[in-house]
């Protein structure tokens, strides 16, 4: 007898269950089993996982195969219920129930604070905003289309206030666009490195260029961004109108043509690692063949049987180094720093599709792994980077965790090197591990052992011809030259120029190489300009980037609400919380790996201050941007300030 269609559906959903369940995380199945039952002997022995090595998602939780099994098919009847009721028992968990739940799931602990973040995006299905009751004629200029501008333009959309967006280059995507170099991929998982209210059909856990970009391409094209942007756009200048509260953008369009728009507030989303930094080498100009910094990577290069050298060995170097050793007839390495790089237990590995079935199909699974997730990369390791004033070899390491961790990636590196123990020294850091940004090794360092590549310990000190000359005198050949060498991280907003009240230019306010803004994200004598992704935005810790921006985007939306509420149209930061605010991070930083004594890393200006990264957990920085307040606000109407603006804060 053939089936009903609604019985064939329901049959394949389940057959499909059963197999995921049977591949599924089990420290995430146990989560998923307490709250869709609202049983606590789940987050008990015998059930509690094990904690895992390193990285590793520690699928088994280190528990006896029957207890796994108990546990699967538990899940899988649990799961089955809710499909049929849709029932969950536990709906919301609090704070302090959500920081529980997953200290059980990861086995360390977890802070009840920790738990405020977590509770709030397992309960909400995508951001929450409200319309906003905007000034008449008022507009917002968003200046690019990658992660950061995305983000804010789908949350003005939803607040129903008017906006453009432009960008330079001719597609959505930003740096995912621009890096196109062979291996370009994120370094942090892809469930997490996404936005919280657009989740993807992941093909690997840690996806290249090309999936990273189709993924903001899809989102921006499912929220109809299309009908909003001018590609090919790039803003010249922008100054503030005192006269209008407006502010003037001057913008050169894909013909060259020259416009000038006046807009209510500016949106600065043009990102950090967006301008090539290319070393002064002497005779650099006389190389006789391709040239290319990995940002600036040529369509159709082919590397096929070539000789080529690479300068640079930092995440972009790290990367490139490995993908291309195969294709080439021989690769020298020019590298003077070392990096400290972690095991990468799932590059490469492909989501098998049942997972990617689970993921899509059961959302309290999906949020329940990306929470893991966000433990294990964002704020895990951040008490460790804190300096003990007593440790007592300050050089190696900055505390006992630290020390660990040093031994830790020692004993990898060796093993990596295998019998090319030769090469320890030109490769080993003689720094605490996080002093520079962790990278994920992506066979760097099997890759330099190669009788087929060639590291030199030394910088690329001149250019002749085809000859490259390192620092030591000693030379090498080569067909294409690869530029490693990053960007111009401290140089913030550098490629436009930003004029504000009384015609202070913004790089005046700064300084060359000393951004910094309240929150990252507003600067005194500026109303309404907002730099996502601002100073003291990044992370040195690991994590997704776009976590911050979010939690910055939530703020600003939260703050022009509550102003225009009062009737303001112009919003400005007061001197003060700004100036307080940046000795709080000052002094943050002071306490930290990247600070220490001898480090010298891209996240610092001429000065040594810290001006790239945050020194703030994920959790710190979100509840600092939950609700604004507005007595750290001048706020103005047409007709000049609104008196007792101190006192508006909610």
């Amino acid at each position: 007898m053939n089936l009903p269609d609604n019985q064939i559906i329901e049959q394949e959903w389940e057959n499909r269950l059963g197999e995921a369940i049977e591949m599924a995380n089990i420290p995430t199945l146990l989560l998923v089993l307490h709250q869709l039952t609202g049983e606590s002997r789940w987050l008990r022995d015998p059930y509690r996982p094990r904690r895992g090595r390193g990285l590793d998602d520690n699928d088994s939780g280190g528990l006896p195969a029957e207890t796994q099994s108990e546990i699967r098919a538990a899940a899988l009847a649990a799961i089955r219920r809710w499909k049929c009721d849709g029932k969950v028992t536990i709906t919301h968990p609090t704070a302090e129930a959500a920081a529980e739940m997953l200290t059980v799931s990861m086995a360390e602990q977890v802070t009840p604070e920790y738990g405020e973040i977590v509770a709030v995006e397992l309960s909400e299905a995508s951001f929450e905003q409200h319309p906003v009751d905007a000034p008449e004629g008022f507009r917002v200029l968003i200046i690019g289309a990658g992660m950061s501008g995305i983000g804010a333009a789908i949350r003005l959309k939803a607040a129903g206030i008017p906006f453009e967006i432009i960008e330079k280059e001719g597609d959505f995507g930003g740096t995912w666009r621009e890096n196109r170099y062979p291996g370009a991929g994120v370094d942090t998982p892809n469930h997490l490195y996404s936005y919280s209210f657009a989740q993807y059909d992941w093909s690997h856990y840690f996806a290249l260029q090309d999936e990273l970009l189709d993924y903001f391409r899809s989102v921006a094209r499912t929220y109809g961004l299309d009908g909003v942007v001018e590609f090919n756009t790039s803003a010249d200048r922008a100054e503030f109108d005192e006269e209008t509260g407006e502010w003037v953008v001057e913008t050169t369009g894909p013909d060259g043509t020259k416009r000038t728009r006046r807009v209510g507030a500016v949106f600065s989303a043009v990102g950090v690692l967006n301008i090539p930094k290319i070393p002064d080498i002497p005779g650099l100009d006389s190389f006789r063949g391709v040239v290319c910094h990995t940002a600036q990577w040529p369509d159709g290069l082919d590397l096929t049987g070539k000789r080529v050298a690479v300068v640079g060995n930092g995440a972009s170097a790290m990367q490139v180094v490995p993908a291309i050793a195969d294709q080439v007839s021989h690769l020298t390495v020019f590298a003077r720093s070392k990096q400290w790089a972690a095991p990468f237990p799932k590059f490469k590995a492909p989501v098998p599709d049942p997972i990617r079935w689970l993921i899509r199909e059961v959302p309290l699974y999906q949020k329940w792994y990306r929470q893991r997730l966000a433990w294990t990369f964002n704020d895990r390791v951040h008490a460790s980077l804190q300096v003990d004033p007593d440790w007592p070899e300050p050089a190696t390491a900055i505390n006992s965790t630290n020390d660990s961790h040093r031994r830790h990636f020692t004993n990898y590196v060796r093993e990596e090197l295998g019998d090319r123990q030769d090469l320890l020294d030109h490769v080993l850091p003689d720094y605490p591990p996080f002093g520079k940004r962790m990278l994920l090794d992506n066979g760097w360092f099997r890759t330099v052992a190669r009788d087929d590549v060639t590291l030199v310990p030394h910088h690329l000190k001149e250019v002749r011809g085809n000859t490259l000359v390192a620092a030591d005198g000693s030379e090498y050949e080569a067909d294409i030259l690869i530029l490693g060498t990053g960007f111009h991280t401290t140089e913030m907003l550098a490629s436009y120029e930003v004029v504000g009240r009384g015609g202070t230019r913004l790089r005046d306010e700064w300084g060359p190489d000393d951004a910094r803004a309240y929150l990252g994200s507003m600067v005194p004598g500026f109303p309404n300009f907002f730099t996502l992704l601002g100073p003291n935005t990044g992370l040195g810790h690991g994590g997704s980037v776009i976590t911050p921006v979010e939690s910055q985007i939530h703020y600003v939306m939260d703050l022009l609400t509550r102003a225009f509420a009062q009737g303001a149209r112009t919003i400005e930061v007061r001197r003060e919380p700004y100036e307080a605010y940046n000795a709080k991070v000052d002094a943050a930083h002071d306490k930290m790996v990247w600070t220490h004594k001898g480090m010298d890393n891209w996240y610092r200006n001429a000065k040594g201050r810290v001006v790239a990264l945050t020194p703030w957990r994920h959790d710190d920085y979100w509840r600092m941007t939950r609700q604004s307040d507005l007595s750290d606000y001048i706020l103005e109407d047409a007709a000049g300030k609104i008196e007792n603006s101190r006192s508006q804060s909610t």
